[in-house]
């Protein structure tokens, strides 16, 4: 439990369970509000002003609403001894049926007098619909012309809706469930504002952020007079999220900064000048620039913390290669870690394959500079892990690649240097400090992404990395068409697809078909007229594709459930070219590098996100012929899966793909839950923020570096709570 210094963060940081009771603090809690911070920081969706009517046409039978309307009619009804109040209001243009029933007849009356013709109020209730008409059934109200409180069943909630009314022209209505209504929210937040006094910045920084103080924007935010103002609280809240976010990133950058790491200076005729003259390629501008920007922080005593991230195809392995070759040339040993076997031994055999005689460590001819490479998976033999195990130890493999089984105890390194990892966001920081651990000093670190990420969610996740890329795609890489067909509206041109493949592979190359299931019981509910939708599968696609439209053709498959062996081998044999034909689920997204590989097939692409389909489009059109990727999809009234379709057919920049996901979807969804957790973001986003976020964390390094910093209790306070964030969850699985 953190101790805090200043009144402002002590209030902040009581839980909701000793303000407003356990049975209300519980409901708070599902919403994710659990301390007064939170709930403070809960913020409308939307605001009602009473000089404006809501129209009708937004609502949808079962939707608990809130609207203004202008009264049309009130009567009294009487049936069997008790009686009900049937009113109608309007937005001007439709028209919605309200009753409020009641066996005590001054109510009917009261409620009567002040629902008259022409009264305009606020009523908040579930819609129904009875008679074609749409209907609520006890609503609370307010009426607004003369503020009256009236109507409901709720005494609490008119209470609570009059004192809205009261204190500002503008009513807010926040994000609530049907057991914790917009009016409880309203009250309980109206009870802990005047117990927070003061600011939760300095008032330097609040003047550069040139952002409310902190009281002025609660007040705008919970109790505005008009939506401009409403803004203008919510940019102070939404500055103090970014803010919080950086200042932590920053001083992780500062505490990685302070540690000791061996430096890895530059070898002239070593390894990596060998390496160099025997590459069969131009490096591209971008591949060149990231290597000298990695080669002057390996240099350094303090470690490299570097995100490496590029266009599928632009060339990452190399950079990474070259840096494990200038750790190499200077004493040290370079570790690959890569999510899966298939990729670590892709990654394997094709940094084996560009470093020939140079990866033969000390064997009989090999080269003078040469250093040995070793593979370590858990399927790997007990004879050829206790033989990588030992050249790691003695330092014969210079290069260490592999998966997992890396991070266990008996992997000892005789002087880790560099540690690579690929693919970053399948690991957790606790992987990734396992590894570290197995240094002597803090070894430098690379993280490898092929899914470009946004510049906004860079800074904000991985903002405790630098970050390059890599945009240009090297010589010779050949374009990929893609093309996307609705099959719904086509379902001829399925066909068409088996006989492209079949023409690419009369033409002497090879095809990928993937699915998004593995067996074929797999559905997807509410897909189709009988409640589910039959997903394409592996094992059910093939042996129809075998015995149908590629008969004839030598067709494999590929997934995760198949033994390891019995994969590998079905990859070894596509690469290899001993088949024409790969169906498969997204096993092979990355990593996997077949240059005669021409034409992709996906099935049921709408089941995937664009940054997949971008990986998955990347498999093709790696060797000197032209790529082809056709997205079958039954689409059918979805207008997000035919724009993200439609985006992936009109442009193969990852990069912009990436920033149109994160608009298509929430951020969490976007980074994958092994990054959202409990600190998932609030009010900032990263993608349409990233002015804020740059902004915040260009003061977030000033105010570590002035010297008021140190002795301020409330920059204090607010390290703790950003580290309390960091540790809890997600910036920690960047």
């Amino acid at each position: 439990m953190a101790t805090w210094q200043t009144p402002i963060y002590r209030e902040l940081a009581r839980r909701l369970v000793d303000v407003v009771g356990g049975k209300t603090a519980a409901e708070f809690a599902k919403l994710g509000l659990v301390t007064v911070d939170d709930l403070v920081r809960h913020v409308p969706r939307r605001y009602l002003s009473g000089t404006e009517m809501t129209s009708f046409g937004q609502l949808k039978v079962g939707e608990e609403v809130a609207v203004i309307a202008r009264v049309v009619s009130s009567e009294i009804r009487y049936s069997g001894g008790s009686g009900r109040v049937q009113a109608t209001i309007t937005d001007g243009d439709e028209y919605v049926s309200l009753s409020l029933f009641s066996g005590n007849r001054r109510h009917l009356e009261f409620w009567t007098r002040q629902l008259s013709p022409g009264a305009r109020g606020i009523f908040v209730g579930r819609v129904g619909q009875f008679q074609h008409r749409f209907q609520f059934t006890h609503p609370d109200f307010v009426i607004l012309d003369g503020a009256k409180v009236t109507g409901g069943k709720n005494a609490t909630a008119r209470q609570a809706m009059q004192r809205q009314v009261q204190r500002a022209t503008m009513v807010g209505l926040y994000p609530a469930s049907s057991k914790l209504p917009t009016w409880v929210i309203a009250d309980s937040i109206e009870m802990v504002l005047p117990t927070l006094r003061g600011d939760t910045l300095p008032a330097w920084i609040v003047e550069r952020a040139g952002v409310l103080p902190f009281e002025h924007a609660l007040t705008a935010v919970h109790e505005p007079t008009s939506t401009d103002q409403a803004k203008v609280g919510v940019d102070r809240l939404r500055f103090d999220e970014a803010f919080g976010i950086q200042l932590a990133m920053a001083q992780k950058r500062r505490d990685a900064g302070a540690q000791p790491a061996t430096p890895r200076p530059r070898r002239k005729a070593g390894i990596l000048d060998a390496f160099d003259e025997r590459l069969p390629f131009i490096l591209t501008a971008g591949q060149i620039a990231a290597c000298e920007t990695i080669f002057s922080e390996l240099a350094r005593t303090s470690p490299m913390n570097r995100l490496l991230q590029g266009e599928v195809g632009s060339g990452k392995t190399v950079v990474a290669l070259r840096a494990m070759l200038r750790t190499v040339d200077a004493g040290g040993q370079a570790v690959l870690l890569a999510p899966t076997e298939v990729l670590a031994k892709q990654h394997y055999q094709s940094i084996t394959s560009l470093l020939g005689d140079l990866g033969e460590g000390r064997k009989l001819g090999a080269h003078p500079e040469a250093t040995g490479v070793v593979l370590l998976t858990g399927s790997r033999s007990t004879a050829a892990k206790r033989e990588a195990l030992n050249d790691i130890v003695t330092g014969e493999a210079g290069i260490v690649i592999g998966t997992h089984a890396l991070l266990s105890d008996p992997v000892t390194f005789f002087d880790l240097g560099l540690v690579v990892i690929d693919e970053q966001h399948r690991f957790g920081v606790e992987q990734r400090a396992l590894l570290s651990a197995k240094a002597e000093n803090k070894p430098h670190t690379l993280v490898m992404t092929a899914t470009p990420i946004p510049r906004s969610i860079a800074m904000t996740v991985f903002g405790d990395l630098e970050v390059s890329e890599l945009r240009e795609r090297p010589a010779g890489r050949q374009k990929v068409q893609t093309v996307y067909v609705n099959t719904l509206q086509h379902p001829s041109w399925v066909d068409r697809a088996w006989e492209r493949i079949r023409e690419e592979v009369a033409g002497g190359r090879q095809a990928f078909v993937v699915c998004p299931a593995i067996a074929g019981n797999q559905v997807e509910a509410g897909m189709e007229a009988d409640g589910e939708r039959q997903l394409a599968a592996v094992e059910e696609l093939a042996p129809q594709l075998a015995s149908g439209p590629l008969s004839g053709l030598r067709i494999a498959v590929v997934h995760g459930r198949q033994p390891v062996a019995e994969r590998d081998d079905a990859m070894a044999a596509f690469v290899a070219g001993k088949l024409d034909v790969l169906v498969a689920t997204t096993v092979i997204e990355v990593g996997v590098d077949v240059p005669n590989a021409s034409v992709m097939v996906v099935m049921d692409a709408d089941r995937f996100g664009l940054s997949q389909l971008h990986q998955l489009r990347g498999r093709v059109g790696r060797g000197v012929h032209a790529g082809l990727c056709l997205l079958l999809a039954p689409v059918d009234d979805n207008a997000d899966a035919e724009t993200r379709l439609g985006a992936m057919a009109s442009t193969d920049d990852g990069f912009e793909l990436a920033e149109l996901d994160l608009t298509l979807r929430r951020e969490g969804d976007v980074l994958g839950a092994n990054q959202s957790g409990r600190g998932t973001l609030k009010l900032l986003r990263a993608l349409t923020d990233a002015d804020v976020i740059a902004h915040a964390k260009v003061l977030a390094e000033e105010v570590l570096d002035d010297e008021r910093s140190a002795a301020d209790p409330l920059l204090a306070d607010l390290m703790t709570k950003a580290e309390e964030l960091a540790a809890g969850e997600w910036m920690e699985k960047s």
